[in-house]
C-alpha cells in the first residue's frame, strides 16, 4: 500500500499540468483563488514569490497532510509587469510592445506541506529568471494569433511553445520556466521532499532542444 502523501498542483494552467505529467508524477489539480495584483512598489521577483507561496498556502489548507506545488509567472518589459491580458485588445497591445525586444520572465515555484512532516521549513520556494528575445512579427501575425484565443490565459500574451506563431527568437535561462513551471526547480523541491521525479533533462530537451540543467546559465 502506498502511504505517501498525494501531490496537489495548485494551478489550473494546462501548460503546468502537461509539464508535470511529462515528469511522470501522479497528481491532482486544485486551483487557488488569490488576488494576483501587485502591491505598490513590489518588485517582479517579490510578486511571483508572494503569489506562489499564497497559492500554496491556500490549497494546503484545503488539503492537509498533502504535498502542494504552486507557481506564478510574470513577464517584465521596461520595468512594467505584464500579467495575463484582460481581453484581445490588451493582448494585441502587449504583443506589439514586446516584438523585437528583450524582456524578462520571472517564475516562482513553491512546495508546501501543511502538517510539517517534511524536514526543514513547511514551505520551500525557488525563483527562476530568464531573458527572452521576441522576434519582429507583423501586425497581421499578431491579429491572427490573438484570434486563436491562445494569448488570453498567458502572462505577456504569448506562449513560447506555440508551433505556428513561434514568438521567441532566443532565450537565456529556463525554457520550462518561461512556459510557467521550471522543471529543474520542481525536481529539486520534490527530491528534498522524498518524491524525486524522473530525470527532467530529457523532458526539457524534448520541449526545447536544450536544458538549463545541462550547462545553460539560469538567471538575469
Amino acid at each position: 500500500m502506498n502511504s505517501r502523501p498525494a501531490l496537489i498542483l495548485a494551478s489550473s494552467s494546462p501548460r503546468r499540468r502537461a509539464l508535470l505529467a511529462e515528469v511522470g508524477l501522479d497528481f491532482a489539480v486544485a486551483a487557488a483563488d488569490v488576488d494576483e495584483r501587485a502591491y505598490p512598489g513590489e518588485s517582479p521577483a517579490d510578486l511571483v514569490v508572494r503569489l506562489s507561496e499564497s497559492k500554496g498556502h491556500v490549497v494546503a489548507e484545503q488539503h492537509p497532510g498533502e504535498l502542494v506545488l504552486a507557481a506564478d509567472t510574470v513577464v517584465v518589459l521596461d520595468n512594467e509587469i505584464l500579467g495575463k491580458p484582460a481581453d484581445p485588445v490588451q493582448a494585441v497591445e502587449m504583443l506589439s510592445a514586446l516584438r523585437g525586444r528583450m524582456h524578462y520572465v520571472f517564475t516562482a515555484v513553491s512546495l508546501r506541506k501543511a502538517d510539517g512532516l517534511l524536514s526543514g521549513p513547511h514551505l520551500a520556494t525557488r525563483l527562476s529568471c530568464s531573458k527572452v528575445w521576441i522576434r519582429n512579427f507583423t501586425d497581421d501575425e499578431i491579429r491572427d494569433y490573438v484570434a486563436t484565443g491562445d494569448p488570453l490565459d498567458k502572462a505577456g500574451a504569448y506562449a513560447i511553445q506555440h508551433p505556428r506563431f513561434s514568438p521567441v527568437e532566443r532565450w537565456d535561462g529556463c525554457y520550462t520556466a518561461i512556459m510557467g513551471l521550471p522543471l529543474g526547480a520542481v525536481a529539486e523541491l520534490l527530491s528534498e521532499a522524498g518524491r524525486p521525479p524522473a530525470d527532467v533533462i530529457p523532458v526539457c530537451e524534448r520541449q526545447s532542444g536544450a536544458c538549463c540543467l545541462r550547462g545553460r546559465q539560469v538567471g538575469c
